[in-house]
Parts: structure tokens; C-alpha cells; sequence
């Protein structure tokens, strides 16, 4: 593995040196929990007819989505690859540097989940709005049912491969809320600090994943290659329920709310452009050279044919 994304960790990490954010409530100054344009669903005419209250308490909600999906799928998506590289429970000879990066993101993702449970139990305190009982559940069973169908005799084998695309895919969130100026500072702080730190998650991952190509045989590179652009769709694929949750909360009738979600979220999202970085590892490690994978990234929007 080239290069060292983790060189200056103990220094630079926000679970080393970071200093915890304390929420400061500036929406009397006008700037929102969570921009209206990252809410996939608050432009429906059917939510626009909501008071400004129920928006701005979607907004909120949909802040704490971002934060406890956060503390969700770090620990138990992302946290569950890394361990089996750290441990050399992977059935490749890995070097001590690779298990200790390793390592050092398990520590990361975790003070991730212990700092976004904080920020949203402080928005709470700040607002009123309860956080919802999410446990994402739902998530999280889709992936692993997407493996088992996949990739049914090699388990680990896909948890490594959903690990890799959770932590080089580029989210709209990460790129662009940190520069918002229209978002409360604390928001906008917090979201910048763990941006910093996936920035040398995805270094990490995208090396790491190289190497786990090089050590495939030839039956593994084909079953791996078929299955990585549905474990990519799935990653990027929007958990509704929350959103579900909310506009009922909201008060948006049942029937409305079916009508605003499948046609926010029966329509292509931004999967090509967010999978990009994804996609030009896959190319870089020669996965389009298996016969199929090019139809099958594809086949899911994600190249052209």
C-alpha cells in the first residue's frame, strides 16, 4: 500500500486532538439545522403545503437521519470490515500498517457515531423535536441480504467489499454541507470534521481494496465483479422509512405520503456522480476486465454501456 493516509493520525484525527462542538442556536439569525436543498422530498408540492413549522421540524428530522445513520452504519457496516482487517481475519497476508490503519479507522467511525448522537441530542434540547426511535434495521438487513443472494458462499468476502464502497463513495452531505453558509456553525464544524477524517478513510479503502484484487483467484474476481455495482446502489439507495416517519409526524395523510416518496425516490438520484470515485477505483484495479462486469456497472446506471 503506497503512501500512508494515516501518517500524521495521532496528530491530526478528530478522536485524538478534536475538541467536542457545542451547539449554538442561530436560528434567529436565520440559518437552518440542515439545508432544505439536501431534503430530497421538501420541494413536493404536497410538503410545500405544510406550515413552516412542520418544514422546518422535517429539516431537523432529517438532520437527525444524517447524524444516526451515522452512528448506525459506522459501527455495524463499516466498523465490522475494518475489524476483520485489523485482526488479519481476512484470508489475506496483510502488513502490520494495513492492520493498524485499520485500526485507526475503527477508532474514528466509533467517536463519528458518539459525536453525531451527541450533536443530535443537543439539537433536541435546542428544538423540541424528538428524535424518532430509528434503528436502521432496515438498511442494514438489505445489504446483507444483497450478499447472501450474491455472494452466498463468501461472507467476508462481502463485507470487505461493502466496507470498500461505503468509504470511497463521495456524498452530497460530506462535499457540500460544510461550506453552507446558510447552516447553524455547529452543523456545518461537526459535518467539516468528519469529512476530514473520511478523506483518508477513502485513501485508505481504495489502496486496501487493490490489494484485495490482487489476492482474488479468478472465480472470486468474477463473483466480486458482478456483485459490486448492486452492493454500490445499495449503499447510495435512500433508507425511506425515516423519511416515511417524518412526513407522518409532519401530518401529511397516508395516502399523500406514499405519493411524496415514490415520486421523490422512484427516480434516479444522484448515483452516478456520487459513485464516481467508487467507479474509477474499480477501473484503476482492473475489475472491468472480468467478462460482464462493464454490462453489469452498467446495467446499473453506472457507466455507459
Amino acid at each position: 500500500m503506497t503512501g500512508d493516509p494515516f501518517g500524521d493520525w495521532y496528530d491530526a484525527a478528530g478522536v485524538r486532538g478534536g475538541t467536542r462542538r457545542l451547539l449554538r442556536d442561530e436560528t434567529e439569525q436565520g440559518l437552518a439545522y440542515f439545508p432544505e436543498k439536501l431534503v430530497p422530498y421538501l420541494d413536493h408540492e404536497l410538503v410545500k403545503a405544510l406550515g413552516p413549522e412542520a418544514r422546518r421540524d422535517l429539516t431537523v428530522r432529517h438532520l437527525y437521519q444524517f447524524l444516526l445513520a451515522t452512528t448506525h452504519l459506522e459501527t455495524r457496516i463499516v466498523n465490522r470490515g475494518a475489524e476483520r482487517i485489523a485482526n488479519n481475519r481476512v484470508g489475506l497476508h496483510l502488513p502490520a500498517r494495513t492492520r493498524m490503519n485499520a485500526f485507526k479507522v475503527y477508532c474514528d467511525e466509533g467517536y463519528h457515531a458518539l459525536y453525531s448522537l451527541d450533536l443530535a441530542e443537543q439539537v433536541e434540547a435546542a428544538t423540541g423535536v424528538t428524535i424518532p426511535g430509528w434503528d436502521f434495521g432496515g438498511f442494514t438487513r438489505r445489504l446483507d441480504d444483497t450478499a447472501a443472494r450474491l455472494l452466498p458462499d463468501a461472507p467476508v468476502l462481502a463485507q470487505l467489499l461493502q466496507v470498500v464502497v461505503f468509504e470511497t463513495l463521495i456524498t452530497a452531505v460530506l462535499n457540500e454541507l460544510p461550506n453552507d453558509p446558510g447552516v447553524v456553525t455547529t452543523v456545518r464544524e461537526l459535518t467539516r470534521d468528519h469529512a476530514r477524517d473520511e478523506g483518508r478513510h477513502h485513501r485508505f479503502f481504495a489502496a486496501f481494496f487493490h490489494e484485495l484484487w490482487t489476492g482474488l483467484d479468478a472465480n472470486r474476481r468474477a463473483q466480486a465483479a458482478l456483485a459490486l455495482p448492486a452492493f454500490i446502489e445499495d449503499c447510495l439507495r435512500f433508507d425511506t422509512l425515516p423519511a416515511e416517519r417524518s412526513l407522518t409526524l409532519a401530518g401529511l395523510a397516508p395516502g399523500d405520503t406514499v405519493t411524496v416518496l415514490a415520486d421523490t425516490f422512484d427516480r434516479p438520484q444522484r448515483l452516478r456522480e456520487n459513485a464516481a470515485a467508487t467507479v474509477r477505483m474499480c477501473r484503476s484495479a482492473g475489475v472491468f476486465d472480468v467478462p460482464g462486469a462493464v454490462e453489469a456497472f452498467a446495467g446499473k446506471g453506472l457507466i455507459d454501456g
